[in-house]
C-alpha cells in the first residue's frame, strides 16, 4: 500500500508471524545463550559431557512444551472442545508403535527426534567454536541478531520446511519414511516432530543454512526452538489455547488441512510457496473442488500426485 505505513507493517508482523510463540523462543534462547550455554573453549571439540547437556536440555525443554500442551488439552481438557479443529480424540490401534497414537507421537519425538535436534545443534556450535565456520564481526551487530532471530529463523525454516517436505512426499520416500508422521490425521502436540529417523535426518538439515551463512549463537538457538518444540503448538489440533480469561495462537488449520488431505498445504502460511506452486488449501470449497480435479488428472494420467 501506499503511502508507507511502517508502524502498521511492525504490527501485523509482529501480531501474525512472532506473536506469541517466537517471542517465547526469543526469550529463551536470550536465558539459554547468556547463561546455560556452554562456552566456546568447551564446544571448540566435540565431547560427551556438554553434548549430554545440550541434549538434557532438549528433552526438558520438548516435553514442556509438547507435554504442556497435551496435559492441558488433552488429560485436563481445560477447555474442553473449544476452538478443537477436529471433534475426535486420539486413536488407538495397531497401526501405532504400542497400539497408541499418543505413545507412538511421544517415542518418535523423544528418541529420534531429540536426538537428531540434539546432533545436529551440537555440531552446528562445534563448526563455529572450532573455527570451521567463521564469525565474522557484523553477525553479532544487534540489529543483525534480532532480525536473523526472528524473521531470518522463520523464514528460513519455513523455505526449508517446504523443499524438504515436497522431498518426502515423492511416492518412494513417503511410503518409507513420511507415512510414519501421517499416522495422524488428527493431530496433537506430540505429533509436531514425531518422524522415522530418516526424515528426522532431512527435516532438521536446515541447521547447514548456519554453516553458510554465519550468525551469532542466539540464532543457532531460536532454530533449535522453532523447528524442534515448534510444531507442537501447531499440531496442537486447537486453534487457540485457553488460560482462564487469555487465550492464544496455537494449531494451524492450514497444517491440520495438511494433515486431512497429503497433497496440499506443504509448507507454512509465513511464506505463500503453496499459494505460487498451486497446491494452496484454505478450506473453502473452491480449493477443495480444485484439489479432487488434480487427483482426477493424476488417476488418468497414471501419475500419483505427491
Amino acid at each position: 500500500a501506499w503511502p508507507p505505513r511502517p508502524l502498521a507493517a511492525i504490527e501485523w508482523t509482529v501480531r501474525m508471524i512472532l506473536y506469541p510463540w517466537v517471542l517465547l523462543y526469543l526469550a529463551m534462547s536470550l536465558v539459554i545463550w547468556k547463561w546455560l550455554l556452554p562456552s566456546e573453549a568447551t564446544m571448540s571439540s566435540l565431547e560427551p559431557g556438554w553434548i549430554a547437556g545440550i541434549w538434557l536440555r532438549n528433552l526438558a525443554v520438548v516435553a514442556l512444551i509438547a507435554g504442556g500442551l497435551y496435559w492441558w488439552l488433552y488429560v485436563r481438557r481445560a477447555q474442553g472442545n473449544d476452538f478443537k479443529f477436529n471433534p475426535r480424540w486420539p486413536s488407538t490401534g495397531s497401526k501405532f508403535t504400542f497400539g497408541s497414537q499418543v505413545r507412538d507421537n511421544a517415542f518418535w519425538t523423544m528418541t529420534s527426534g531429540v536426538a537428531f535436534l540434539t546432533g545436529y545443534e551440537s555440531l552446528t556450535h562445534w563448526a563455529y567454536a572450532s573455527g570451521l565456520v567463521q564469525r565474522p564481526e557484523w553477525s553479532s551487530n544487534p540489529v543483525v541478531v534480532v532480525l536473523m532471530a526472528t524473521l531470518g529463523v522463520v523464514f528460513v525454516s519455513t523455505a526449508h520446511f517446504w523443499l524438504n517436505h515436497r522431498l518426502i512426499h515423492t511416492v518412494p520416500l513417503y511410503r518409507r519414511i513420511h507415512a510414519l508422521h501421517h499416522r495422524n490425521p488428527n493431530p496433537t502436540p506430540w505429533t509436531g516432530i514425531s518422524m522415522h529417523p530418516l526424515e528426522h535426518l532431512v527435516y532438521f538439515s536446515g541447521f547447514l543454512v548456519w554453516w553458510v551463512i554465519p550468525v551469532h549463537p542466539l540464532v543457532i538457538l531460536m532454530f533449535v526452538f522453532y523447528d524442534g518444540p515448534g510444531p507442537a503448538p501447531s499440531h496442537s489440533g486447537f486453534a487457540r489455547v485457553q488460560l482462564g480469561r487469555w487465550s492464544m495462537p496455537a494449531g494451524d488449520l492450514f497444517h491440520q488441512l495438511h494433515h486431512r488431505f497429503f497433497e496440499v498445504n506443504y509448507g507454512n502460511t509465513q511464506m505463500p510457496i503453496d499459494w505460487w506452486t498451486g497446491t494452496w488449501h484454505d478450506g473453502t470449497r473452491t480449493t477443495h473442488l480444485q484439489l479432487k480435479g488434480r487427483q482426477r488428472a493424476a488417476q488418468t494420467s497414471g501419475d500419483p500426485i505427491s
